[in-house]
């Protein structure tokens, strides 16, 4: 069940790696895999690494027809530098130590190779979404751009992506996401419980789709797509995306 944040994520990332060449890509925290589904069928082949247990299974049944995927656990086992690109979208907020793991990530890409990453934007809109989500932090620009910087990237390039509809829709749920914190006792889980938790808890959005998918919502959704392609070079939106090179 795709939420519209993951659609309007997805639409800009496909515009991305529709102007580079196929190869051979690592996701940490594929989630579901449903990404990995689309860059296959664009070329592209996959390891996905996630340690939610119920995403790896969900990312299983989706994938299980894509011999150009392998959904794992863990990177273990995978040869340094044997990657061509290195992608993971709404991860690093999840991780304590962003500049560790990131460091340790780029192990797997090759010199030369593409790293395209995605983060939400600006802590001041923090919500009970992202603690509901198990987030450490919401990003600034500049620190988004130091974090790849000190992991031995350059040229990094950032577009924005959300504006406007997710901007909307991240107000509106936050009440909604406050409720089910309180409801599910997700204050005194863990950070990780949570995160595994927001990797595979589709049930609002179920309820919701018979909404999103009826027509008139799927052609605003085209107009809007339209409408963030035009701001996705400005700082308006809800997240970041970011393509850069291993030096």
């Amino acid at each position: 069940m795709p939420a519209p944040r993951y659609l309007l994520r997805r639409d800009l990332l496909l515009r991305i790696f529709r102007d580079l060449p196929p190869g051979r890509l690592l996701e940490f925290g594929c989630g579901a895999g449903a990404l990995l589904v689309d860059l296959s069928r664009m070329g592209f082949s996959a390891v996905g690494v996630d340690q939610s247990v119920s995403a790896r299974q969900l990312a299983q049944v989706l994938n299980a027809d894509t011999p150009a995927i392998r959904i794992a656990e863990t990177a273990d086992g995978e040869a340094e530098a044997s990657f061509d690109y290195l992608a993971a979208f709404e991860v690093l907020e999840h991780i304590e130590d962003d500049h560790g793991a990131l460091r340790e990530w780029a192990q797997y890409l090759r010199r030369g190779g593409t790293l395209v990453i995605s983060v939400p934007a600006h802590p001041e809109r923090w919500n009970p979404a992202d603690v509901w989500a198990g987030h450490y932090r919401r990003y600034r620009r500049a620190d988004l751009m130091a974090l790849v910087d000190a992991a031995g990237f350059e040229k990094a390039e950032i577009q924005s992506y959300g504006f406007p509809l997710a901007n909307f829709m991240e107000r509106l749920a936050a009440p909604i996401y406050a409720r089910q914190t309180r409801a599910r006792g997700a204050a005194e889980m863990s950070l990780s419980e949570r995160t595994g938790q927001s990797g595979s808890d589709r049930r609002l959005l179920t309820r919701l789709w018979p909404f999103y998918s009826s027509l008139p919502a799927v052609l605003v959704m085209r107009m809007i797509l339209g409408v963030q392609k035009r701001f996705c070079n400005s700082d308006r939106g809800i997240g970041y995306i970011l393509v850069a090179r291993k030096v």
